[in-house]
């Protein structure tokens, strides 16, 4: 896996530009910590840091200049097809002079342009650079699962793949309080904006062309999905192709010049993954984290369980919430963006630690949004296939709001649960969504600001978000839009930061988009019901699993952060990032809505009020570093 980063300025190149170039792939050092490299022409400039996966040779170092001298290549990702696509070539009597996959995605370009992108299998961003005409070609794969950012003012254009390589150069950065509003809710950004007004992520499943200072953004795929219009197949030839697909999709990804394995979590989509993968090779590695300090979250057992069927060479971290704490600050300073899922500190040490022993890891993300596995969609089933419990719960709205609400108790998280249900109960199935995918909502986000935000821009993106809900839509609509917003602006993002933070590739099998293409020809009843969520994924493979996988409670994983927000960070949220003394000079936030929200984080009734404090803890942190 690797950085990219560019420059397309209105001016040639000045010596400046060259430097900043340079520190641009230099900030991105973890991401390709085994060689970098820069390339200038004219206006333009390249630059890549590696992390050697396939054919780690000099010869295919970056950025990769073609024969002819005309075209050069920066490339983030994998083309697992690349053997396939290379043969054609190869008749036509092109010579490579590499084994890699970045020689034959730059023939393929050179062949085809943009309409090469639909024969790759695999994940990337990468920007193609040709001399003949000052062209920059910009593209990122279907999912969203590497990202791309890009940003434009008056004098150039810059590229790359995490936001600090943007911040090398000199940019302006103007906050945008309309990304920040959507931060607030759901301790993300959604959508294809960023935390700066000038700059964008090209969105999953578009491409760019730059040319003399214009871009123009094109979709060359999107998930295909025809209400009502579904495959014919019965159940059991629906769960034979999803067989075949899934193992087809692992076998492409073990490919690989350097150790491989995978995480096992005891879950079972992870667990699904490693049964396929350990088909493959002798002995898979496999890594797993437990929580020695929460009991209730540790799933290693489930997972050596796994781990002893499929014979994998396993290995246990087993975490405190010491453990945790201490890699709270690394995180935080390496977010060059604000991201405040919590649950990314377990993914950093789980990077971490197996990085020692790999450099490439198969992980389960992706099947939660396909097939329906996140509590949000049980709820949604309920609404809209009422039945006597859904009905109790919505009906008792006025009881929920009088009780305690907390996720650190397995009855206040319920009720905050049935609280959230109940107030849904009246909106319409896309408002629904997004205030359950939400952790604040929209009129209490707008309380929290001090500052304007553009309100129409607002209302557009949500509209762009959730464009996939109609009327008298199916359940398949909501799974549709994680996909399109959760996916990307949560799960893979946060996959791919703590991975790339510690030079770990992760690939996703559950994201191969011909699998991902047939799931959505499946009806909703193959995915959900009232008793299974995940129900075809789950049916497929009960014959291969363990069986106790299907005979236990699934709980997630809660990051400790009410404990230390009373205690270890009790000094820095009420001295420091929170102070009323500094919300008011930094002037973006209401200091009088924190400091409601800080007592209500010291009352036995905190809510949601942990999240929300983590949410505003990581700008503040990120504000303090990057711009202040």
């Amino acid at each position: 896996m690797c950085g990219i980063s560019g420059i397309i300025n209105k001016t040639d190149l000045s010596a400046n530009d060259i430097t900043q170039l340079k520190a641009s792939v230099s900030a991105m050092s973890k991401r390709g910590p085994d060689s970098a490299g820069v390339l200038t022409h004219q206006n333009i400039g390249l630059g890549h840091a590696r992390l050697s996966i396939m054919d780690t040779s000099l010869a295919a170092s970056q950025p990769f200049i073609h024969e002819d001298g005309n075209y050069v290549l920066v490339f983030n990702g994998e083309i697992y097809n690349f053997k396939e696509l290379r043969k054609p070539l190869e008749k036509e009597g092109i010579k490579f002079r590499t084994h890699s996959d970045t020689e034959v995605l730059l023939e393929l370009y050179k062949k085809e342009k943009e309409k090469c992108i639909d024969q790759f299998v695999g994940f990337f961003a990468f920007a193609i650079l040709d001399k003949r005409d000052n062209s920059v070609f910009i593209a990122r794969d279907r999912y969203g699962i590497k990202p791309l950012y890009i940003y434009q003012d008056e004098n150039k254009i810059l590229f790359g793949s995490e936001l600090k390589s943007i911040m090398a150069f000199d940019i302006k950065k103007d906050i945008n309080f309309t990304t920040l509003y959507q931060y607030l809710q759901f301790n993300y950004i959604p959508g294809n904006q960023s935390i700066f007004k000038n700059c964008k992520q090209l969105q999953q499943g578009h491409y760019a062309i730059v040319k003399n200072q214009e871009i123009e953004i094109s979709q060359y795929y999107k998930i295909p999905f025809n209400r009502g219009e579904y495959s014919s197949l019965s159940y059991p030839e629906a769960q034979k192709k999803l067989m075949e697909l899934l193992e087809k999709s692992v076998e492409r990804r073990m490919i690989a010049d350097v150790p491989l394995g995978a995480f096992l979590s005891g879950g079972t989509d992870s667990s699904i993954v490693t049964a396929l993968a350990s088909k493959q090779t002798s002995k898979l590695n496999t890594f797993s984290i437990g929580y020695q300090d929460e009991p209730l979250f540790d799933e290693t057992a489930y997972a050596q369980e796994v781990a002893k069927k499929f014979d994998t060479n396993h290995t246990v971290f087993k975490l405190t919430n010491k453990d945790l704490y201490n890699v709270l600050f690394e995180v935080l300073d390496y977010t060059d963006e604000p991201f405040a899922d919590s649950s990314a500190l377990a993914v950093y040490i789980l990077s971490r630690e197996t990085r020692k022993k790999v450099t490439v890891a198969l992980s389960g993300d992706g099947a939660d949004e396909l097939f329906s596995g996140y509590n949000k969609h049980k709820a949604e089933f309920m609404m809209r296939h009422p039945s006597f419990t859904s009905s109790v719960i919505g009906n008792l709205g006025f009881a929920w709001k009088k009780l305690p609400k907390s996720r650190n108790s397995a009855l206040g998280n319920k009720v905050r649960q049935f609280d959230k249900f109940a107030s849904a109960s009246k909106l319409s199935a896309a408002d629904r969504y997004w205030q359950w995918a939400g952790l604040m909502n929209e009129s209490v986000a707008k309380e929290y600001l001090k500052v304007e935000f553009e309100e129409s821009l607002y209302q557009k993106e949500k509209g762009n978000l959730l464009s996939g809900f109609t009327p008298n839509g199916d359940f398949n609509e909501v799974l549709w839009s994680d996909m399109n917003m959760v996916l990307p602006g949560d799960m893979l993002t946060k996959v791919d930061r703590m991975s790339m933070a510690n030079s770990l590739e992760v690939r996703v099998p559950f994201l191969d988009h011909e699998l991902v293409n047939f799931v959505f020809s499946l009806p909703e009843e193959y995915k959900i019901c009232s008793t299974h969520r995940k129900r075809i994924l789950q049916d497929t493979f009960k014959d291969i699993l363990p069986e106790r996988l299907y005979k236990r409670p699934k709980h997630g994983f809660e990051v400790p952060l009410l404990s230390w927000f009373r205690n270890d960070l009790k000094s820095l949220i009420h001295n420091d990032l929170l102070s009323k003394i500094f919300v008011e000079k930094q002037g973006i936030f209401n200091s009088q809505k924190i400091e409601e929200l800080k007592a209500k984080l010291e009352s036995s009734n905190p809510q949601d009020a942990t999240a929300n404090i983590w949410g505003l803890i990581v700008f503040q942190y990120w504000w303090k570093k990057w711009i202040n």
